[in-house]
């Protein structure tokens, strides 16, 4: 029992890392735990939109656990191009530690959830992966291109991150998308 309180007082840490993307109507930057809350309840409601059939429970279980390394990592932007394989590699260990924490059975139960999300070959991954990457631009399209325009993002920059995550795994979710980022252009919501 020490281990698994250990454990979910280690995941409070989630909440003092800082994205950089605010929620509607605050002045602050969200945190990866309220990231991980609201995409799994978006996978919950998108869950008939999803590619193919799946199961909502594991994607669910994926999304939650999909950030957990930022707890030693911290968070780096969706948008950003370089060092991908370094950040997954020191994502990867901290996953370890974290999920270490717990005895062995449940640790390498989650650490094959996150392996999963990791590796797109799954619907549920997938279908996954398609939320995870809908939500910051789903908050910069209602905000106005906040994060994009603090840190110079260009319009072509975020359909290249999101745009085959999001039509693999959730097909209608990625046309409604593609035309709201078509309209933020005309717009001026972008940095670049």
């Amino acid at each position: 029992m020490d281990d698994v309180i250990g454990f979910i007082l280690e995941l409070d840490k989630l909440k003092g890392v800082t994205r950089k993307v605010k929620p509607l109507g605050l002045e602050r930057y969200e945190n990866p735990a309220e990231h991980s809350w609201q995409i799994a309840l978006a996978a919950t409601a998108l869950q008939p939109y999803a590619a193919e059939p799946v199961d909502i429970t594991r994607v669910i279980s994926l999304l939650l656990v999909h950030d957990i390394g930022e707890i030693d990592t911290g968070d780096v932007m969706a948008f950003v191009e370089t060092g991908l394989a370094e950040r997954k590699a020191a994502e990867r260990a901290a996953v370890e530690r974290i999920f270490g924490v717990l005895p062995q059975g449940q640790a390498w139960t989650l650490i094959a959830l996150w392996d999963e999300f990791e590796a797109e070959e799954t619907p549920e991954a997938r279908f996954a992966h398609a939320i995870d990457r809908a939500m910051p631009v789903l908050l910069n399209l209602a905000n106005n291109g906040q994060s994009w325009r603090e840190n110079g993002i260009s319009h072509d920059r975020v359909v290249a991150r999101v745009a085959e995550p999001i039509r693999r795994g959730c097909p209608g979710l990625w046309s409604h998308i593609e035309a709201k980022l078509g309209a933020a252009r005309h717009e001026g919501l972008f940095g670049a």
